[in-house]
C-alpha cells in the first residue's frame, strides 16, 4: 500500500505560566492510500490535538517540532501561502462541533464557495454548481434551495453533513475527522459514518477517524492507534488489537464496551483519571493507573516496539497483558 502521510516524532506543546506542557509526544504513524486511521483514548489524550498539529492548525503560544511528511514535503517547513495551498485543499478537516464550526451570519452555500473560491479556478457559475453537487453527495435533499438557508435553520445531522460538503469541496486526497459523529442520535450516526467510507472509495481519500467509539472504529477503521497522555501506545490492525491488545490501557478501553449476551455482567474498568499536562507521572504515564505495572513502570518510559506484523506497542510488560487474553470474544 503506497504512503500518503508519514508522521515522524511530532511534539506540540504550549506555553504555560509554569512552563511548556506537551499535548502530543513523540507521534509516529504512517497512513496508506484510501486506508482509515482511527485515533482512539479517552477525552485529554492527545487526539484532535494530534489532528490539528498535522496542518498547524493551532494557537501562536504552541511550539512544534518533528516531521509530517506530504506528497515528499515536510508541512510543518513549509512557506505560509504553500501550507495554504494544502490546508483545505489537499488535506480537509471536519470539525468536532459544526455548530461552533460553521459561521451563523453567512448563508452554507456562501461557506462552501468560500472553499472552492480558495482552492479551485471555477468561475462563480461552476462554484455555484458544484456547491449543488456537493450538497447532493452528502445527502443533504433540496440542495439548491438550502444553500441559502443559515446554519441555525439545520439540524445537528444536517450541520454535519454541511462541514463534510465544505471539506470534500476541493477533492482533498486526505480528511481529519475529529469526532464527526459526537452528539448525533445512532440513525444518524450511522448514515454519515457510511458516507464517509462510500465517499472514501468514490472520492480515493485517505482518512483519520478520531473517536472515543471502539464500536465506530470496529465498523469504520482498518487499522488502529491508541492515544494516552500524548503519546501512542498501542498501533495494529483492528483486528489485531481487538483480537489481543498488547497494552494495558488498550485491554482496559476494550473490556469497558458493552457487548451482546453480556447482560447484568459488570463491565472492566480503568480506575482513575487521565493525568493533566502539567503532571505527567514519571516513567510510563500510565503505570498509576495499570494493573500490570512494575517498577521499571515507575521509572523509565517505555519505547515503541514491534510484537507482531504491524502491531506495535509502547510497554514493559505487554507479554503480561497478552497472557491475560483480549476482553473482546
Amino acid at each position: 500500500m503506497k504512503t500518503v502521510l508519514d508522521v515522524r516524532n511530532l511534539t506540540t506543546r504550549f506555553a504555560g505560566p509554569s512552563g511548556a506542557l506537551v499535548a502530543v509526544n513523540d507521534v509516529s504513524f504512517s497512513l496508506g492510500e484510501r486506508e482509515i486511521l482511527g485515533l482512539v483514548g479517552e477525552s485529554g489524550s492527545g487526539k484532535s490535538v494530534t489532528l490539528r498539529s498535522l496542518i498547524r492548525l493551532l494557537p501562536s503560544m504552541a511550539g512544534q517540532s518533528g516531521e509530517v511528511i506530504w506528497q515528499g514535503r515536510d508541512i510543518l517547513n513549509m512557506s505560509p501561502k504553500d501550507l495554504k495551498a494544502v490546508r483545505g485543499g489537499q488535506i480537509s478537516m471536519i470539525f468536532q462541533e459544526p455548530t461552533t464550526a460553521l459561521n451563523p451570519v453567512l448563508p452554507i452555500g456562501l461557506q462552501i464557495d468560500e472553499n472552492l473560491r480558495a482552492h479551485t479556478k471555477l468561475t462563480h457559475r461552476e462554484r455555484l454548481i458544484r456547491a449543488r453537487e456537493l450538497m447532493d453527495l452528502v445527502g443533504i435533499p433540496e440542495a439548491a434551495r438550502r444553500l441559502s438557508e443559515y446554519p441555525h435553520q439545520f439540524s445537528g445531522g444536517m450541520k454535519q453533513r454541511a462541514m463534510i460538503a465544505i471539506a470534500l469541496a476541493s477533492n482533498p486526497r486526505l480528511l481529519l475527522a475529529d469526532e464527526p459523529t459526537t452528539a448525533l442520535d445512532v440513525t444518524i450516526q450511522d448514515q454519515i459514518l457510511k458516507l464517509i467510507l462510500d465517499l472514501r472509495d468514490e472520492l480515493a481519500m485517505s482518512v483519520i477517524f478520531v473517536t472515543h467509539d471502539l464500536g465506530v472504529v470496529a465498523a469504520t477503521c482498518d487499522r488502529m492507534a491508541v492515544m494516552y497522555a500524548g503519546r501512542i501506545v498501542e498501533t495494529g490492525t483492528v483486528a489485531d488489537v481487538f483480537a489481543q491488545p498488547m497494552h494495558a490501557y488498550t485491554r482496559g478501553l476494550l473490556g469497558s464496551v458493552p457487548r451482546v449476551g453480556t447482560e447484568r455482567s459488570p463491565l472492566m474498568s480503568i480506575e482513575g483519571t487521565p493525568p493533566s499536562l502539567s503532571a505527567i507521572p514519571q516513567g510510563c504515564a500510565f503505570h498509576p493507573r495499570c494493573d500490570f505495572a512494575t517498577e521499571i513502570c515507575r521509572a523509565t518510559q517505555p519505547d515503541t516496539k514491534m510484537l507482531a506484523a504491524e502491531h506495535q506497542v509502547a510497554c514493559h510488560n505487554s507479554l503480561a497483558v497478552v497472557k491475560t487474553g483480549s476482553p473482546v470474544r
